[in-house]
């Protein structure tokens, strides 16, 4: 297995990959993200995973997810267009799908599972979506292989898709990530400190950005987000992790300087990230 160099990815590269706005767009030019997920008691890491995308500048948001948790979704970013069936209909209009925070593993979320990964749409896979994925066999893995996903384990999901222990993962991350990419193609971001990113051409990076206040709920959700619509906007797999992964620990580093890295929650990131994102504006 070769082994890749790991750069560092810099507000540079955010900017190369998102030039200034032309001053005609309007907001098809910018994508559909659609988020997937919040099973019954789960709703919070759907909604915040929604709210990131649209912060992060994606054209259009919507939302599939149990009826309950709409009003919920509408009343923290009205933005996001909540819907609870019609799910074909949806994915008709996605440009991106982003699957996985709070899904769940009991029916509702595998059958769900079952239908989406047979599609090719550009997709990021998180949370319950990669626990399903370790859960199949090789063969299975092997026939869903492909170069236009991302997928976001932190080291417990890692672990569980390479069908080791955390230990291992953490005693080699840059093998275990070539590992998890050579399994399953794409583009994998591997959690942690200073978090690994490695591509489908032999690319890779690493980011040297985040802090433990990090170390809380939703913060994996509000990354999500954050890709998924940097990939509506037109970043390949790669591009769009690389920047995301960026501007979320940049993020969290800003906001731990103004108020401490104790209590330091997922969607207080979401004003200094927008902020970051519009440096080259």
């Amino acid at each position: 297995m070769n082994n890749l160099a790991f750069s560092a990815v810099s507000i540079e590269h955010v900017k190369a990959a998102l030039p200034p706005r032309a001053r005609d767009a309007h907001k098809g030019n910018f994508g559909h993200v659609l988020v997937i997920g919040g099973d019954h008691g789960y709703g919070g890491a759907a909604i915040m995973a929604a709210q990131a995308a649209v912060h992060s500048g994606a054209g259009l948001v919507s939302l599939y997810t149990r009826e309950r948790h709409i009003s919920a979704m509408l009343n923290r970013q009205p933005e996001v267009m909540a819907h609870c069936e019609h799910l074909n209909s949806l994915i008709e209009k996605a440009t991106v799908l982003l699957i996985g925070p709070g899904l769940g593993l009991q029916q509702w979320g595998q059958s769900l599972l079952q239908q989406l990964l047979s599609l090719h749409l550009p997709t990021l896979l998180d949370a319950d979506a990669l626990n399903y994925l370790a859960s199949l066999s090789h063969t299975e893995q092997k026939t869903l292989q492909r170069d236009n996903w991302i997928l976001t384990p932190h080291p417990g999901e890692a672990a569980r898709l390479l069908g080791c222990d955390v230990t291992t993962v953490q005693q080699n991350r840059p093998l275990a990530i070539q590992q998890l990419q050579q399994r399953f193609g794409g583009t994998i971001l591997l959690k942690g400190q200073h978090s690994l990113i490695c591509g489908p051409k032999q690319q890779s990076a690493s980011l040297n950005c985040g802090n433990p206040g990090m170390a809380s709920g939703g913060m994996g959700d509000v990354l999500s987000g954050i890709i998924a619509a940097l990939m509506a906007q037109g970043l390949d797999s790669f591009v769009a992790a690389c920047c995301g992964g960026y501007l979320h620990g940049t993020a969290a580093d800003l906001q731990a300087i103004a108020t401490g890295e104790r209590g330091l929650h997922a969607t207080a990131l979401l004003s200094c990230m927008s902020r970051l994102l519009n440096e080259n504006a």
